[in-house]
């Protein structure tokens, strides 16, 4: 039963992640940070659901090591879009110009 309910939150989690990613891609640089934040947030609690469902042994290792490698992925894309746009939206250090 709670593969199900636990499979629908994911679903959802997804959804919400590739929405978040998409609208911060036609979003002006000042406006992309706080999506590119919330897209982290849903990966990670999704990362999080599918260990569950892994431990629970209700998600096969195969399935499992697949579906994690490709998140892995998408997470080290966001981290670096996410570093980028700190690092351009942070004030000049003294001295700099």
């Amino acid at each position: 039963m709670h593969r199900y309910t636990f499979g629908e939150k994911i679903d959802t989690l997804f959804v919400e992640m590739m929405e978040a990613t998409a609208s911060a891609g036609f979003l002006v640089k000042d406006e992309k940070l706080p999506w590119v934040r919330f897209a982290i947030r849903k990966l990670d609690t999704l990362k999080l659901l599918l260990m569950v469902l892994w431990e629970t042994k209700s998600l096969r290792d195969k399935r499992y090591i697949a579906l994690s490698t490709q998140l892995n992925d998408i997470g080290k894309m966001l981290g670096g879009w996410h570093g980028q746009l700190l690092k351009n939206s942070a004030p000049p250090k003294r001295g700099e110009n």
